[in-house]
């Protein structure tokens, strides 16, 4: 029997915190707003860091799989897109208020669940989130990853 790819490893350790249908649903709007709030408070910091994060984490992503880098990047580069076109002004504030919201989301789905973020056992799993929610959509769509 061939051994587990260690995307396929990850996604279902992940998943073991995120089985009830509530925390999921939560999981699908928070994480991608989380990702885009954080690329928001780098991008308030200097435009640059955003393109930096998203490259170091592409590289991360590609490294786990070719085509969940793919999707991440058209995901990426649509949040920094917006980014691009928001009053710079309004970025910093925006960001921090939803980045707090979406975090209490999270936190109460994990409520829901009964159990604890993923992320409190391994901090790779703050980039796996978002892997997680995409994966939904890529099994959707019939695209193997």
């Amino acid at each position: 029997m061939p051994e587990a790819r260690a995307i396929d490893t990850l996604l279902a350790r992940y998943s073991e915190s995120h089985l009830h249908p509530v925390n999921e649903l939560i999981h699908f709007v928070c994480v991608p707003v989380i990702m885009f709030t954080v690329l928001g408070l780098l991008w308030a910091a200097h435009p640059l860091l955003a393109l930096v994060a998203v490259g170091l984490s592409m590289v991360y992503y590609f490294k786990l799989s070719p085509p969940f880098a793919a999707g991440m990047l058209l995901m990426a580069a649509a949040m920094l897109a917006i980014l691009a076109a928001l009053p710079p002004r309004a970025v910093l504030p925006l960001s921090l208020l939803v980045f707090v919201l979406a975090w209490i989301g999270q936190f109460i789905g994990h409520k829901i669940e009964g159990k604890k973020p993923s992320f409190f056992e391994d901090l790779r799993f703050l980039l796996i989130g978002p892997l997680f929610v995409l994966s939904f959509l890529y099994r959707r769509l019939k695209l193997a990853y």
